[in-house]
């Protein structure tokens, strides 16, 4: 016997379009969705991982090409702040050279002529990131919103800030951070001081390598009165620092002395400074 023959009616004929036409619309939709999410999720993102720390401000356009204000605060809770006098751009897009990541920018006219760049890719438990900074020019007192002690310094200068070859990857919440990254502060004053400027300073960091094993930085004087010297490495996840901060002219040594007693542990006519 023939198995009887089955008729398409019209009702059906259009639920099968309909549901078509719907499943489309929602592929379309969440793409369109994901195309133009707009900036300020960027800037809720941002703001989360660095715990209020880092903030874009009056975020406009997408996720992907946007524009803020960058505004750095002492994190949750805290009343300083300050920003970057001019808005802050970024673009991300997918980068296929090499294997699958995302490629992002950032540039600011106040600062720099070139972008800062980085790519991410991801890994088996983590992720890798490559990192180019040319030198950017910042105002030093975008440091004072970190609060202590950037705020008791009432910090102000320029900070000169770059990086060379700089690698971080990430396993299993582990980081190994390779190449250089330096960051000046020149012509330095501080609202605790009348002599201005205080000094120049050099902050260099180094990844670690075959002779080094784990990242540490150093702080050395570029000129000035004030004398800062010290050297800090990472160990187990956590920075350690020791420096010290003295006179190099004794004649400016009563304009130093709010700032030795504030920067670190009196020791004679220098201060001791421990972080970690």
């Amino acid at each position: 016997m023939r198995p009887p023959l089955r008729h398409t009616t019209g009702a059906a004929t259009a639920a099968q379009g309909f549901a078509s036409l719907l499943g489309w619309a929602c592929a379309g939709g969440l793409a369109a969705t994901v195309f133009f999410a707009p900036a300020h999720w960027f800037a809720d993102a941002l703001a989360r991982a660095t715990d209020g720390r880092a903030q874009l401000l009056e975020a406009r356009g997408t996720v992907w090409r946007g524009s803020g204000v960058l505004v750095l605060t002492g994190g949750q809770g805290s009343t300083q702040s300050s920003r970057l006098p001019q808005r802050l751009g970024w673009t991300i897009g997918p980068q296929f050279s090499g294997g699958i990541g995302l490629a992002a920018s950032a540039s600011a006219q106040c600062c720099g002529d070139q972008a800062w760049q980085a790519l991410v890719q991801p890994r088996w438990g983590g992720f890798d990131m490559q990192v180019r900074a040319p030198a950017w020019r910042l105002p030093a007192q975008l440091l004072q919103g970190l609060g202590t002690p950037w705020n008791t310094l009432g910090l102000q200068g320029q900070l000169l800030a770059q990086s060379e070859g700089l690698s971080i990857k990430s396993r299993a919440g582990r980081f190994d951070i390779s190449g250089k990254a330096q960051l000046d502060i020149l012509d330095a004053r501080s609202k605790l001081s009348t002599l201005a400027p205080i000094g120049s300073y050099r902050l260099n960091f180094q990844g670690a390598g075959a002779a080094r094993p784990t990242p540490s930085v150093a702080l050395t004087t570029l000129q000035g009165a004030l004398a800062l010297t010290g050297d800090g490495q990472w160990a187990a996840n956590r920075f350690r620092f020791l420096g010290r901060a003295a006179v190099a002219d004794p004649q400016h040594e009563a304009a130093l002395q709010n700032i030795l007693n504030i920067v670190g542990r009196r020791d004679g006519a220098s201060s001791i400074i421990t972080i970690g």
